[in-house]
């Protein structure tokens, strides 16, 4: 029987999940002493994993474009053609904002890198 981890016994993972049970059932912090605690976030933290960090001051289309076609051509191939980067695209199934922008870009030219991809796109003009 495969359990996934090698590095514990059978018998030390079940001691470790019965351990942790009550700690992930509580729903509210089980430890005795407040300073062990985690402090919560504050009202005006930013929202983390939301997106690319912009700048103030500045529309921030170029970075949210990069950002995005990095997030949904993660692990391409690079260097890689338009049809490529299409056919990745719409085998993740891609929203379609983005597959239109590769779309625009020159059917025989071969990209190196997102940040290729993302330049290409907007010399061309497209905003994000």
């Amino acid at each position: 029987m495969q359990r996934g981890s090698d590095r514990m016994s059978a018998r030390r993972d079940d001691e470790m999940k019965h351990e942790l049970n009550s700690l992930l059932r509580a729903g509210h912090p089980t430890r005795a002493e407040e300073w062990h605690d985690p402090e919560p976030a504050a009202e005006d933290d930013p929202r983390p994993g939301v997106g690319p960090a912009v700048q103030p001051g500045t529309s921030g289309g170029y970075e949210a474009m990069r950002f995005e076609l990095a997030r949904q051509l993660a692990r391409t191939p690079f260097p890689a053609k338009r049809s490529a980067l299409l056919h990745t695209l719409h085998e993740r199934n891609a929203p379609d904002r983005v597959i239109e922008q590769v779309e625009s870009l020159q059917p025989d030219r071969t990209y190196r890198t997102v940040e290729d991809v993302a330049s290409e796109i907007s010399e061309g003009g497209q905003s994000y």
